[in-house]
């Protein structure tokens, strides 16, 4: 069962003022609730305000109205003990690559006052666990892509958090690199870990989160488990394409003579809404085949997290240059100390 809130946040609110003296408003009221031992999707495109989010929880930034909590402690307030209870991995991996994966990850146990000897033995049970053994001891600018994001994912996790904060854990991977990591996040959440995850990729917020909150200009417009929000912009449909562009009116009219129908000429595709199920599939394909009306494909398709985003915002969830932070064209105007 879930026990106290890992993260509340209230009314959070950041401006960035831009070089050219304007406002930015990055985070416009944001509430927010985690609980212990659960996974939050926050997503939304770069911009949205994940990233500024990400920051204010992490003690890197201050609000600039609101209140958050982390475990209990005031972000501002109790900044340092809060420190002790987070493990962040940002956008980019955030590694020595002048150190060995060895000695990268004894560093950060040093930094976070464990013993020389405790630090090499939690660096020990680390490299085995994200499966970096066999190179513990090269240089990390030797690694790939992936291995340098298991061994920041590693970093974060040496002071074993109650919190883990993934920033776009997979920004820059391949695919094969990408479920490699979300391998390894799910043997975290297996662990009981509590888990913040922003993305702007919809299917790593379907693949991972238990519950995901929808980013847009500053504020969380959605909140709900996938399936709640898919519901949210309707049921299933069936979708058909044609042969013979010439059929689609004429398909349209057989499969939804009410006129709640749309078709594609440039795909050939007729959509219409499912009341059945799989079983209707059977029908749509005699009706069809009764109408003389010959199809390349025939499908039942459920809505997915693009569909919910573009439903929502009115743009999909990629909007944006990829690789950007959130906050690249405004500079912050404060930072906490360290």
């Amino acid at each position: 069962m879930p026990g106290m809130a890992a993260i509340e946040t209230e009314g959070l609110v950041k401006v960035y003022r831009s070089r050219g003296g304007g406002e930015v408003r990055a985070l416009d009221g944001v509430d927010l609730e985690v609980q212990e031992g659960t996974v939050l999707g926050l997503l939304g495109p770069n911009g949205a305000g994940k990233t500024t989010t990400v920051r204010i929880l992490a003690t890197l930034l201050r609000p600039d109205e609101g209140t958050a909590t982390v475990a209990g402690l005031d972000v501002v307030r109790d900044a340092q003990a809060v420190r002790k209870v987070i493990g962040l991995s940002g956008q980019y991996a955030a590694v020595d690559e002048n150190l060995t994966g060895r000695e990268n990850l004894w560093m950060f146990g040093r930094l976070y006052r464990l013993s020389s000897a405790d630090a090499r033995r939690r660096a020990d049970e680390l490299l085995g666990q994200f499966a970096l053994e066999d190179a513990a001891d090269r240089v990390a600018k030797t690694y790939s892509g992936g291995m340098r994001r298991r061994l920041d994912l590693a970093g974060a996790l040496v002071g074993r958090p109650r919190l883990l904060v993934l920033d776009e854990p997979t920004t820059g991977l391949d695919p094969r690199g990408r479920l490699g990591m979300w391998d390894v996040i799910r043997d975290q959440v297996r662990e009981g870990t509590t888990l913040l995850l922003t993305t702007q990729y919809l299917e790593e917020a379907d693949a991972l989160a238990d519950d995901i909150a929808v980013v847009d200009h500053g504020r969380i417009i959605a909140r709900g488990t996938s399936d709640q929000l898919k519901a949210e912009v309707g049921g299933e449909r069936i979708e058909v394409v044609v042969r013979d562009p010439d059929d689609l009116a004429r398909a349209v009219s057989t499969l939804a003579p009410d006129g709640d129908g749309t078709c594609d000429r440039h795909t050939r595709r007729v959509t219409v809404a499912a009341r059945g199920g799989a079983q209707e599939l059977v029908e749509v394909v005699q009706r069809l085949g009764e109408a003389r009306i010959e199809v390349d494909d025939v499908g039942l398709r459920r809505p997915t997290l693009d569909d919910v985003f573009l439903t929502l915002t009115g743009h999909v969830a990629e909007d944006g240059s990829a690789g950007e932070d959130d906050e690249d064209e405004d500079e912050p105007d404060e930072e906490l100390a360290a």
